[in-house]
């Protein structure tokens, strides 16, 4: 990678610089991490090591161990006990128990065009009143009668922040339950989820894992959810209860957990180690450091991104269609809604935003 990583806390630079020259080595300039992230090398070495285990037949013991080390690490992230955490597989389908908890001819309000994950599970109940605001608009459309409020931190889109304290302050006035999204934020903007019911974040964005993972935070009292998916793995005493209905479920979010994938979680432990080694203000610094410096070399080349202060997603309307051609020319971002969105996460460098640049101006 060339180029200094720069950002406001220059003090530490250093140390970051060679952290991340340690764990990443990418073939192209990678700006997409708002589709899935790069792999550390220690996360790829743990995803080895898992791999060897069961071609060797050796017990798997230690890989039930780090699905319990990552619930304890995203806890930490979110700000809240690891017993409000469940780990399963997909933001859907903690969306799907969220809408199943609601009763008929509830008002669910969520954000026009949000990332599908979000809404789908409460439009197919048939039987919820599901009402779509624009995002800037959301706290301020919560009403008596509206049941839930469903958004994402972060739009996928285009990188835009919900303003999530107005939010919870119009929830808590008018009864309303909230469900946040983290999967666009958790791993360089900081989440207080205990401020909400409910949250979610999967993992392999941010957080640098790899896919298959998804976090669950709960109320301390478990809120409404009904364990529908409950396996013998959301039991209190999970190896007790392998045959026949679970008699007891688990008196910790962990009622909520799916069947883990196993490799996944190996790697997502290594990777959660890294994002707290560096610490969320550091790559947050760093991160929006180099969308500033897109932002800036836009204007220079007439180009105006959609207004998304303090995000390191950015994304340019009307250029969406020079994606392909950017990734031949090595540089990797992707096409949403017809905007072209860069994301910058911790290993990229300023190099790797004028690459972009220079891309966008021939």
């Amino acid at each position: 990678m060339d180029g200094e990583i720069t950002g406001p806390h220059s003090g530490s630079m250093e140390t970051l610089e060679n952290l991340v020259r340690a764990e990443f080595a990418p073939k192209t300039t990678y700006l997409n991490t708002a589709s899935n992230a790069l792999l550390p090398a220690r996360t790829v070495t743990a995803l080895e090591h898992a791999a060897r285990l069961r071609v060797e037949g050796r017990p798997l013991d230690s890989l039930n161990a780090d699905v319990e080390a990552g619930r304890a690490a995203y806890a930490r992230l979110a700000g809240v006990p690891a017993e409000r955490v469940a780990a399963g597989a997909t933001a859907a389908l903690y969306t799907s128990l969220v809408a199943a908890s609601l009763p008929p001819g509830a008002e669910v309000l969520t954000a026009e065009d949000d990332f599908t994950s979000v809404l789908n599970a409460f439009h197919t109940r048939g039987d919820l009143k599901v009402r779509a605001v624009p995002l800037e608009r959301i706290a301020d459309s919560v009403r008596p009668g509206t049941a839930l409020v469903a958004v994402s931190a972060v739009q996928s889109a285009d990188g835009r922040i919900a303003d999530l304290t107005a939010l919870c302050e119009a929830a808590r006035t008018h009864g309303a339950r909230t469900y946040v999204d983290f999967s666009q934020a958790a791993g360089w903007l900081p989440m207080e989820a205990g401020a909400f019911d409910y949250s979610v974040s999967i993992t392999y964005k941010w957080l640098l894992g790899p896919h298959g993972a998804a976090f669950l935070v709960v109320p301390e009292d478990l809120g409404d959810l009904p364990p529908f998916q409950a396996s013998h793995v959301g039991a209190e005493h999970p190896w007790a209860i392998c045959y026949g209905p679970v008699t007891e479920l688990a008196r910790s979010a962990r009622r909520f957990d799916s069947s883990p994938a196993l490799f996944t979680y190996a790697g997502l432990r290594a990777s959660l180690e890294l994002v707290e080694e560096v610490g969320v203000d550091a790559i947050r610094a760093h991160d929006l450091d180099l969308a500033g410096r897109f932002r800036a070399g836009l204007a220079t080349l007439g180009h105006t991104p959609v207004s998304a202060p303090g995000s390191p997603i950015v994304s340019v309307p009307g250029l969406g269609h020079r994606q392909s051609a950017l990734a031949a020319a090595g540089v990797q971002v992707s096409d949403r809604a017809g905007h072209l969105r860069a994301s910058f996460h911790l290993y990229n460098t300023a190099d790797d935003v004028d690459r972009l640049l220079d891309a966008l101006s021939g």
